[in-house]
């Protein structure tokens, strides 16, 4: 399985705590204004890059968690979602994953590769980047409509709980 991949940055601090692996994924149609990456809209930009290879990268740095970003890796949920199990089965690594698309969104839909891509991530940074909004002393966001969601504590009790640093 492939997926577009635009960049991977590694040793990076500002996608989530700590040193982490963060790759920006092609592709997003939620074109918010003031958008900070406005050439990862195009799903055809990047290179194909296999989960086999990512894996390969993600695992060669044993401190670095992962994040994806992009774009909106939801965008290409299923190759996302096989990439986030293997994330799980194979190291002790965190996920955190970057969305246009709110939580709420997210449940009402409830998309199966969706699904499983969320259920193989830590925190969702959720809903589109608002430039009204846009607050530059926020962590790990870019306007304060976004939320820091830990998604294994929304799973288990069937709404959104706040990640807490």
């Amino acid at each position: 399985m492939e997926l577009r991949v635009l960049d991977i940055i590694e040793d990076t601090t500002v996608d989530g705590p700590g040193f982490r692996t963060s790759i920006y994924l092609a592709g997003c149609r939620h074109h918010c204004p003031g958008c900070h990456n406005p050439e990862s809209w195009d799903e055809t930009a990047g290179d194909a890059v296999s989960v086999d290879r990512l894996m390969e990268i993600i695992s060669a740095d044993p401190f670095a968690h992962v994040t994806l970003s992009g774009g909106d890796p939801l965008f290409q949920a299923k190759g996302c979602a096989e990439l986030c199990r293997r994330i799980k089965e194979e190291t002790d690594k965190t996920v955190w994953c970057y969305t246009g698309y709110t939580w709420e969104q997210l449940m009402e839909n409830a998309a199966p590769d969706v699904m499983a891509l969320l259920h193989n991530v830590d925190v969702l940074v959720d809903g589109p980047f608002m430039q009204a909004l846009r607050d530059t002393d926020l962590l790990f966001r870019g306007s304060s409509n976004q939320r820091l969601i830990d998604v294994p504590g929304s799973f288990a009790v069937g709404h959104v709980v706040l990640w807490k640093r």
